[in-house]
């Protein structure tokens, strides 16, 4: 096993499993198996794999070893149950994406200070996201190879990370995305066997989708030709509030797809001497490409063009610039993507309980001495 994942025993600690393989010092630290990005450790389209986010759900990362790990599809709505092994999935015909993830729960602390408004969980800034090379195998080829059946309805994808909720991390695909050939199964990152935090030996990538409908640790696969319902589509991740009603029986409307979103890659708050400067950041859409930036320095008064950067391949994020030349004192920066679709970021958020898809432009607070 190559990459982060062959620094485990460094991580380890003496009294129990790690709780990260990676090295935790360049992030932010959440409690639990959280560690924020910092966008400003970010240069070019790729985050490498050691600066990319961790989402977990135990305090401790899982440490599977492939030799012996197996990959089980089942469920009422295939004809020919499998296992594959790790050398079965690896034979199978590759593809490869450059595809951004990112956390619902991103910039869920925006909530409460630019709304007034507590939400539960982990209280993001603006680094629940990465984008990077993902290889593997499209799930639609592992489907099709157990016999998958016209009437199939949901594809419920399970983890083996045993100390998550429901024991094991799970999330439930329509058959239609689940189908999808660029919903990836991938055992690679960024050119690397997939790093222990990541999800090794496999993990589903859903290109476009909220971060949890990527399970990492992959084990089961369950097809069924009715709806499925776990915790993860009744009471979390879903959007729960007065501008949301429920769907019973999840509490809520479950979320799927992600929002257009821009960040700058900047500290929070950012200091920087007086003078010209050349801001840069991310922005990114599950609709398709971004094809504008705007940026102010006057709390939306007025608004001018950022630059982009850079390629931005299918399902990726893209790069922005502009210049600002900064004078000595407070200031604020936001920015404000728009996608091929035309959809924009919102003047506000739409507020739920537990603060998913917040994408109104932030504020960015900087110092300039």
């Amino acid at each position: 096993m190559s990459g982060e994942a062959g620094t485990a025993q460094s991580a380890a600690s003496l009294t129990g499993p790690p709780a990260f393989f990676k090295d935790p010092s360049p992030f932010i630290r959440h409690p639990g198996g959280v560690l924020e990005s910092r966008l400003e450790l970010q240069h070019g389209l790729i985050t490498p794999n050691r600066l990319f986010f961790v989402r977990n759900n135990s305090e401790s990362v899982t440490d599977i070893d492939a030799a012996g790990w197996r990959l089980s599809v089942g469920g009422d709505a295939v004809e020919n149950p499998l296992e594959f092994s790790y050398d079965d999935i690896r034979a199978m015909p590759a593809r490869s994406l450059i595809c951004y993830l990112e956390c619902a729960g991103n910039h869920r602390s925006m909530y409460e200070l630019l709304q007034g408004r507590e939400t539960s969980g982990t209280q993001w800034g603006t680094g629940a996201v990465g984008n990077a090379e993902w290889t593997g195998v499209a799930l639609r080829d592992v489907l099709l190879a157990a016999g998958i059946t016209p009437d199939a309805v949901s594809v419920l994808l399970v983890g083996l990370d045993s100390e998550a909720p429901e024991g094991g991390f799970r999330r439930v695909l329509p058959v239609q995305k689940a189908l999808h050939p660029d919903t990836l199964l991938a055992y690679e990152m960024n050119g690397e066997d997939l790093p222990v935090d990541h999800g090794y030996p496999l993990r589903a990538v859903v290109p476009g989708w909220v971060g949890s409908s990527s399970i990492k640790w992959l084990g089961h696969v369950t097809v069924s030709a009715s709806q499925i319902w776990t915790r993860n589509n009744t009471t979390s991740y879903v959007l729960i509030g007065e501008d949301h009603p429920a769907a019973a029986p999840a509490e809520g409307q479950p979320i799927t797809t992600q929002v257009v979103n821009s960040a700058l890659a900047l500290g929070w708050p950012a200091e920087l001497p007086a003078g010209l400067h050349v801001i840069r950041g991310y922005a990114h859409s599950p609709e398709g490409r971004i094809t504008g930036v705007r940026w102010s320095a006057d709390g939306g008064g007025t608004w001018r063009d950022a630059v982009l950067t850079g390629p931005q391949p299918q399902y990726s994020w893209a790069q922005f610039a502009f210049d600002w030349r900064a004078g000595p004192g407070e200031h604020m920066l936001m920015t404000r993507a728009t996608d091929a679709a035309g959809n924009t970021q919102p003047d506000l958020s739409p507020f739920n309980a537990k603060g998913y898809l917040f994408n109104q432009p932030l504020p960015h607070p900087i110092r300039v001495v």
